[in-house]
């Protein structure tokens, strides 16, 4: 499988400079004290990839020594050990441990645990990735006050060893035949983040559409039990599988801010509708496909290992769409877009589905709409923030439901309070440049798998230069607006000025266009037969972004909803 060339490994701690990704594996190596740290292997490989770094454009002196003889001094200095290292100029020493624990940190670090079915590793494993960081910390601390010749007066208590901690377990599921090279992959059982979570790839946008392949790409994977691991995701009511290479750590621990985790009960035994194999050494034109197995009813997603896929936008989209052709086989209707529970201050409640591509205007009608109300809102409730369903009942009653627990937002689309104010949760993803986005929780599974009333559901039209709300009259007018999927694309992803995708959605509907068309007029059949407000929003995000045009609009969606 892959062997990335810069990559440096021990049995305990594996570093990929190509990735910024560290992990730690305490089963293998866990150290007690400061002592056992400075003398380990994990530490020595540590240090020589850092001077190997360094060493290009660096003007420090003792950052031209080997690392051996950097990493003696270090000893000689914790146990005041003056002729170790008393040769040294004691500012550029401390200068460059502040240097080499800056770069350290600028990884992101990740600890693992195996389970092995252990009550007592699942209750401690918290404090066993705590005593690490602790560890780390002393560690810096001790050096750098050795060489100051003083204590510090001010801590700043950072997370210095990891970013994250998780717990392993190996589950037994009924694995068909053919997918035998899964059965050893470890499934992510229990994880622990450290937020606010700063992360950063060498991608920072998606681009394309995924297809099918005739082939089924498990017969491409070789992975083993090192470098693979299984996020196991609830996504709707559907179970998906989600194996990732370790050098995506980054995205495989933000899932968990935007998926609900499947607990064992939910694993063993149980065959997944999905499952996504994320970092492939080859895939057909070195981009992401899928592949129907109907045999064994799956449907199974390849991404290859490449820097375009490490955004998570490919891992987030990649899910969804298998979810969303799995939905179109179950005669549900795919939903780009977000659904809303608003309680209002004259005691209704109305439950809105803003629909549209990325880029829309469907987050920001909702802040749109926060800034405006005033405390004529009470509450707002985010349903799904990126993708949900419509379905029928045993009643033949059209509901929604959501996919996600979380949600991925442009930073540039959240107010300045909102983005504070949840930073505590948030997982940030290269918050310095365009595009960058957060991954904040909004709801609990179990109220997002719920069967929703809708009561309005209302296209973003970014590209018209009307202002305010408008309601089609005519079902046929609405469903035409609706399939066509215009927008006028603001960089999001790759694309560039007006483009039409069917029915708004890339993630399934495009791909399986023939069977999602019957299942669209069925829906909206029902909605006019129930006189639910179908209609569109002028959010004038194509024409300029100074809110003044949507405000104005949002103030129509207002008075629509609390005085109808």
């Amino acid at each position: 499988m892959l062997k990335p060339s810069n990559a440096v490994e021990t049995d305990g701690f594996y570093i990929n400079p190509d990735r910024s990704v560290a992990v730690i594996n305490y089963n293998e190596e866990y150290v007690r004290d400061i002592f056992q740290l400075i003398n380990s292997d994990s530490f020595a490989n540590l240090v020589k990839l850092y001077l190997k770094e360094v060493q290009k454009t660096s003007t420090n002196d003792f950052e031209k020594l080997d690392a051996e003889t950097y990493t003696n001094t270090l000893k000689a200095i914790l146990v005041d050990n003056k002729a170790g290292y008393e040769n040294h100029d004691r500012s550029l020493i401390l200068k460059s441990i502040e240097d080499l624990y800056s770069f350290y940190r600028s990884y992101f670090r990740v600890s693992l645990i195996n389970k092995h079915n252990s009550d007592i590793v699942s209750n401690n494993f918290m404090d066993i990735d705590n005593r690490f960081n602790e560890i780390v910390l002393q560690l810096y601390r001790a050096i750098e006050e050795k060489l100051q010749g003083f204590s510090n007066r001010a801590y700043r208590q950072v997370n210095a060893g990891t970013n994250a901690c998780v717990l392993t377990q190996s589950i037994s599921w009924p694995t068909p035949k053919g997918y035998e090279a899964l059965q050893n992959i470890r499934f992510l059982d229990t994880l622990m983040l450290r937020p606010p979570m700063m992360m950063h790839t060498k991608s920072n946008k998606r681009e394309g559409v995924f297809d099918a392949v005739k082939d089924n790409p498990i017969a491409k994977f070789d992975g083993d039990q090192k470098d693979w691991f299984c996020f196991p995701a609830k996504i709707g009511e559907s179970l998906a599988y989600v194996y990732f290479h370790r050098d995506y750590f980054v995205s495989g621990i933000a899932l968990a801010n935007l998926f609900e985790v499947a607990d064992t009960a939910s694993i063993e035994g149980q065959k997944p509708d999905e499952i996504l194999l994320f970092g492939l050494d080859k895939t057909e034109g070195d981009v992401c496909h899928y592949y129907h197995d109907e045999e064994n009813d799956l449907w199974v997603g390849e991404v290859p290992y490449n820097d375009k896929t490490t955004y998570f936008g490919y891992m987030k989209k990649m899910c969804l769409t298998l979810h969303n052709l799995h939905m179109i086989y179950e005669n549900r209707l795919p939903i780009h877009g977000s659904m809303v529970r608003i309680s209002f201050s004259n005691g209704k409640t109305k439950s809105v589905v803003f629909f549209g591509d990325s880029g829309a205007g469907k987050s920001e009608s909702i802040e749109a709409l926060q800034e405006i109300a005033d405390d004529k809102i009470l509450n707002i409730e985010t349903i799904f923030d990126d993708m949900g369903s419509f379905a029928f009942d045993d009643e033949g009653n059209v509901y929604a439901q959501g996919t996600e627990t979380g949600a991925f937002v442009r930073l540039d689309d959240l107010s300045s309070s909102v983005a504070f104010n949840n930073m505590d949760r948030g997982i940030y993803l290269n918050p310095e440049l365009k595009n960058a986005r957060v991954i904040l929780p909004a709801n609990t599974y179990k109220r997002v798998v719920e069967h929703h009333h809708i009561d309005m559901w209302v296209y973003a039209n970014n590209y018209d230069a009307e202002i305010g709300l408008h309601q089609f009259p005519d079902e046929d007018k609405a469903k035409a607006t609706f399939i066509a999927g215009k927008r006028k694309a603001l960089g999001t992803t790759d694309e560039v000025g007006m483009s039409t995708t069917f029915f708004a959605n890339p993630f399934g509907p495009v791909q399986e266009e023939e069977k999602t068309r019957p299942v669209i007029d069925k829906v909206f059949n029902k909605l006019y037969k129930d006189k639910v407000y179908v209609g569109e929003i002028y959010t004038h995000l194509g024409y300029d972004k100074s809110k003044d045009s949507l405000q104005e609009s949002a103030k129509e969606l207002l008075n629509q909803l609390m005085n109808n």
